[in-house]
């Protein structure tokens, strides 16, 4: 039996332990020509997908310099993990000069995103598919001394391996929704002993330490969200708060936005002009199409061109982020007439939420208006760009919560809803101001999330010479 699961020697547990992680090991075996058949599906949209595939089976080209300091190994799926890693890379820096950072990512938006990171001689590659022999291809080659896994991402075979080589592997920023807790619970023979071999977990909030706890996991800390240290890109921040301040109408953006939630703004923009060319319109009405600038940011950038023809398709006319430049977006100013006003922008280029939040009075936050689970809203906050959410945020229910009863966010019940709330907030300056402070105060009194987590590898660590370099 251990020769069909690629001859890894699991250490003594109960029969069904073992049987259960073969069994895995096996499916994921034969998952291989799935994954490859999926990565040239995706690579079609993105062909960040199509470069060095042969990693994501634990095959690399190049050898590995050799280091005398400690090898830092952080696991951040994708887009959001990935930028939630920053400022926890910025500080293990500072505490261990001598670290060459190892990152991993599944997507390619989370490994352009990476690249960013990188200063030389760090390495970045794909995560391992979870097959035991490309895991231990992958240990093999690079030899961390600790691993972090940012937020929820865990695979048996990588923790289990992790375990039987005593490498420290740890859930930083971790958070545990109820939705997905009852998905774990549907396999928790199978999750719970990788639950229980991670060596240290630190949640986000005292609910996800709960859930996570259920699950069998071992939390050693409440650390609260390290994105709220992140600083936002301040270049970018100043840039989209001059053309704010050159605008000739206020900017509501509906940010990061997910499948079906531009159809349903688009649907309440329609709805609204057809009554006001009807001579129907109210002064709300008005506002709502003619004295506002419309921005879309959609969260995944495959999507950009589709978004971009959705909103042609509607009746609109659009304006990409990707041809302005450093150029301000021309705003067509028009008061008088709506069948002019009906050009929406889209914010077709990735990386610049900094931008887009300077730029735009208030945001309708993305993920929240269908039951996805809403989009991250704490970088919205730090940048003084007020939010109004859905009733779908349970992927971010404490900060969420937290940020309405701070006064940085308000919740309504439907996007038709968002968008009066929006615009009613962008055009009163008094309240928008207010609110934006609220906003930053909110972000401010958070942080301290990246101190903690740093403290706890370094005692993981020993704070003593590892691989030749002296931790302090």
């Amino acid at each position: 039996m251990a020769g069909l699961a690629e001859g890894i020697k699991y250490p003594a547990q109960r029969g069904g332990v073992i049987v259960t992680r073969w069994l895995y090991s096996w499916l994921m075996l034969l998952a291989q020509p799935l994954l490859r058949r999926k990565l040239r599906h995706r690579g079609k949209q993105e062909p960040g997908y199509l470069l060095h595939i042969d990693e994501r089976f634990g095959r690399y080209e190049d050898s590995v310099p050799v280091w005398t300091g400690v090898t830092v190994w952080i696991h951040a799926v994708s887009l959001g993990e990935t930028r939630a890693a920053g400022a926890l890379v910025v500080a293990l820096r500072q505490s261990i000069p001598q670290m060459r950072l190892l990152l991993t990512h599944g997507t390619a938006t989370g490994r352009a995103e990476g690249a960013k990171l990188l200063l030389p001689g760090d390495l970045q590659v794909w995560q391992p598919w979870d097959t035991a022999s490309a895991v231990l291809r992958f240990f093999d080659h690079f030899k961390p001394g600790i691993g972090i896994l940012m937020e929820t991402e865990i695979w048996p075979n990588m923790v289990s391996i992790c375990q039987l080589r005593r490498i420290p592997l740890v859930l930083a920023n971790a958070r545990m929704s109820e939705k997905s807790m009852r998905q774990a619970q549907r396999l928790i023979w199978l999750s719970r002993p990788a639950w229980a071999a991670i060596t240290a977990v630190w949640a986000q909030t005292e609910a996800d330490s709960e859930r996570l706890t259920q699950l069998g996991a071992k939390v050693q800390g409440v650390f609260g969200n390290v994105k709220f240290d992140a600083t936002p890109n301040m270049s970018q921040l100043e840039k989209g708060r001059s053309w704010h301040h050159s605008s000739a109408k206020p900017v509501v953006m509906l940010a990061s936005s997910r499948e079906g939630e531009e159809q349903v703004l688009l649907n309440t923009l329609k709805k609204l002009l057809a009554l006001a060319l009807t001579d129907k319109a109210l002064v709300a009405i008005d506002s709502i199409v003619n004295k506002v600038q419309w921005l879309i940011v959609p969260r995944h950038p495959q999507r950009f061109d589709e978004v971009a023809g959705l909103i042609q398709a509607n009746g609109f006319s659009v304006a990409r982020r990707s041809v302005w430049g450093d150029q301000a977006p021309i705003v067509d100013a028009s008061n008088g007439d709506q069948r002019n006003c009906t050009t929406l922008w889209l914010g077709d280029s990735l990386g610049e939420m900094a931008l887009y939040y300077g730029l735009a009075e208030v945001a309708l936050l993305g993920g929240s208006y269908e039951p996805l689970g809403g989009q991250n809203l704490i970088e919205a906050a730090a940048c003084g760009c007020p939010v109004v959410m859905g009733q779908h945020t349970f992927n971010f229910a404490e900060a969420a919560e937290q940020a309405q009863k701070a006064g940085a966010a308000l919740r309504v019940a439907d996007m038709f809803q968002g968008v009066n709330m929006a615009v009613s907030l962008a055009l009163n300056a008094t309240a928008q101001a207010d609110m934006a402070q609220r906003a930053m105060q909110f972000a401010q009194t958070n942080r301290g999330a990246v101190a903690k987590t740093v403290s706890a590898v370094l005692e993981l660590l020993g704070q003593q010479s590892i691989d030749g370099a002296q931790v302090i």
